[in-house]
């Protein structure tokens, strides 16, 4: 064990005699820097979370509610529940007025076993509610594809661009293609 000893006291010696204090700051630095920008694109696996909420959920016989998340029309919501802000899943809560563009998804009720298309319009006029916060994104796209993208201020096209609350509409049985 000696010998390893002596072989880092060499190495720590002339990383010593070549490098100054400013130079090693600097490397350090760099690290941190780099390591910020590449840990928050890294990806991550919720999967286990999410099926670990719905099991607890099952498992105590409590089946979601139009003002749970896990409700299955919900399935490509970001935003907050007109449920939960005077209005209902189809209707915006009154002084707001549904967008005129939306992005869309297809959810599967697990009642009917059937898919519904589903379309998603943000309630525009008042402030942001601040009440039941939903952000499933479930098969959700990329933003190079608007209709299906949900991180928009989906009020642009309206006269005012003051996001309040989410729909969920039912538009129709999804097409299954085999």
């Amino acid at each position: 064990m000696k010998w390893l000893d002596e072989f880092f006291e060499r190495k720590s010696r002339k990383v010593a005699q070549s490098a100054s204090r400013r130079s090693a700051l600097i490397g350090i630095g760099k690290l941190l820097v780099g390591s910020a920008f590449v840990l928050p694109v890294l990806p991550f696996d919720r999967t286990a979370q999410a099926a670990g909420a719905a099991a607890s959920k099952k498992a105590a016989g409590k089946l979601p509610t139009d003002q749970d998340c896990e409700y299955w029309r919900y399935c490509a919501q970001d935003g907050y529940l007109c449920n939960c802000c005077g209005g209902t899943a189809s209707s915006c809560p009154p002084g707001t007025e549904a967008s005129k563009v939306s992005w869309i998804g297809t959810c599967h009720n697990p009642e009917d076993g059937k898919d519904y298309l589903i379309s998603y319009n943000d309630c525009c006029g008042k402030t942001a509610c601040g009440r039941c916060f939903c952000n499933t994104n479930e098969r959700e796209m990329p933003g190079y594809r608007m209709g299906l993208h949900n991180d928009i201020n989906w009020c642009m096209a309206n006269d005012s661009t003051m996001f309040h609350c989410t729909l969920a509409t039912v538009v129709g049985l999804a097409n299954s293609q085999s």
